[in-house]
C-alpha cells in the first residue's frame, strides 16, 4: 500500500497564544510561521509539521499522510474513487501552505479530515527547539502517532486497513476498547479508541532522551490539570510517557524509548495485561475504569509480565532486543 508515515497535522483552537506557549516552552517546538489566525510549529528537518488555526471550537483540523510520490498519490487515489469515496485534488495554493509538491482530501467514516501528500519541503536551516531538548525521533518514522476517539472501531477500521493499507498491530479489550495499527517500523501510527464519541485522543511525539520527557514532566506538574495520564511504561510499544492536556483540549503524549517492528513478520496479539504495565493513571477514565486500569497493572506486576527480549548467544536463544534501552543487554549477552 501506498501510504508510508504521518506526516503533519492540523489542529483547532480558541487559544493561539496558549499554544505558542505550550508549543515552545512546553513541547519544544520551534514556532516559525504566526499570524493574525495560525501558527505554524517544526520538530525536525521539515519546513512545518504542525499548524493550529483559530477556531471557535477545539480539536484536530486535518491529517496529514505521506506517500512516496505522485505515482503512488493517484494509485490511493484511485483506489478510493473506485469504492465511492469522494477524493478532491487540493490546489496549488494549498499544497504550498502545506509545503509539500501535491495531495489529495478525503474523509474517513468517522468524519476526519484526511489529506494525504508527497515532496515535503526540507527546511534550509537546521531545528531549533523551543526549549533545551534533545530533540524528536521522525525521520522515516513519521512525526509520531494518532490516537482517534471513533463511537465504534468496527465501522472504521475497514477503511483504514482495507483501503488505506494500515496494519494491525495489536489491541486491547479493557480497561477500554483500543486498536494500534502500523505502516512503517514504528510500532503504530495510529490507533482508535472506542468511546462512543468521535474525535482526537492524543498524538504522540517521541524525544532522543529519557531525560527531556522527565524534565517535562516536572513542567506538566507545575500546572493544575495539565496531566491527563500520569508518568509510565507501554506493553505494546515500549513507550515511557507521560500525557499532557493542550490547550485545544486532547492530549499530548511526550515520550522516550519507542519500539520498532519488522513490518512483514509482524503478527498481531491482544493486549492482555491491558496498554501499560506500570503508570499511565488515566485521569479522563471513569473512576471504575482507572480501578480496573489500575488491578490490571496490579496484576501485571504480580505475575512478573514484563517486555520479553530474546537473542542468540552462540546456539542458544536468550533475548532479543526490541526497545532502545535493551541495546546494552543485547551487547553483552553476545
Amino acid at each position: 500500500m501506498e501510504i508510508q508515515s504521518f506526516g503533519y497535522v492540523g489542529v483547532r483552537s480558541r487559544t493561539l497564544d496558549d499554544w505558542r506557549s505550550y508549543g515552545t516552552k512546553f513541547l519544544g517546538l520551534q514556532l516559525i510561521d504566526k499570524s493574525r489566525s495560525s501558527l505554524a510549529f517544526r520538530m525536525d528537518d521539515r519546513k512545518q509539521r504542525i499548524i493550529v488555526r483559530q477556531d471557535d471550537g477545539d480539536g484536530a483540523d486535518f491529517f496529514g499522510w505521506e506517500v512516496k510520490d505522485g505515482d503512488a498519490l493517484d494509485r490511493l487515489a484511485g483506489r478510493l474513487e473506485s469504492v465511492g469515496v469522494l477524493v478532491e485534488r487540493m490546489p496549488r495554493a494549498l499544497a504550498e501552505e502545506r509545503h509539500v509538491r501535491d495531495l489529495i482530501m478525503f474523509h474517513d467514516p468517522a468524519g476526519n479530515r484526511i489529506e494525504v501528500f508527497h515532496g515535503a519541503a526540507i527546511a534550509d536551516s537546521p531545528f531549533q527547539p523551543g526549549r533545551a531538548i534533545s530533540g524528536f525521533r521522525t525521520g522515516p518514522l513519521g512525526m509520531g502517532h494518532a490516537v482517534l476517539t471513533v463511537e465504534r472501531i468496527d465501522d472504521v477500521m475497514p477503511f483504514y486497513v482495507d483501503l488505506l493499507g494500515f496494519k494491525l498491530s495489536d489491541f486491547a479489550l479493557r480497561p477500554f476498547k483500543a486498536y494500534f495499527f502500523h505502516i512503517n517500523a514504528r510500532h503504530h501510527s495510529l490507533a482508535l479508541i472506542e468511546t462512543g464519541k468521535r474525535g482526537v485522543h492524543h498524538l504522540m511525539m517521541e524525544l532522543f532522551n529519557l531525560d527531556d520527557v522527565g524534565q517535562a514532566y516536572d513542567l506538566a506538574q507545575g500546572e493544575e490539570g495539565r496531566i491527563g495520564a500520569t508518568l509510565g511504561r507501554h506493553t505494546n510499544d515500549c513507550m515511557t510517557s507521560f500525557y499532557a492536556y493542550t490547550p485545544a483540549k486532547f492530549m499530548v503524549e511526550y515520550g522516550w524509548g519507542g519500539r520498532e517492528i519488522e513490518p512483514a513478520a509482524w503478527s498481531p496479539v491482544e493486549l492482555e495485561h491491558g496498554p501499560s504495565l506500570w503508570g499511565h493513571d488515566r485521569t479522563w477514565l471513569t473512576p471504575e475504569r482507572r480501578a480496573e486500569a489500575r488491578d490490571m497493572r496490579l496484576k501485571a506486576a504480580e505475575l512478573g509480565v514484563q517486555e520479553p527480549v530474546h537473542v542468540m548467544r552462540g546456539n542458544h536463544q536468550l533475548m532479543r532486543g526490541t526497545c532502545p534501552w535493551w541495546d546494552e543487554v543485547i551487547r553483552a549477552a553476545q
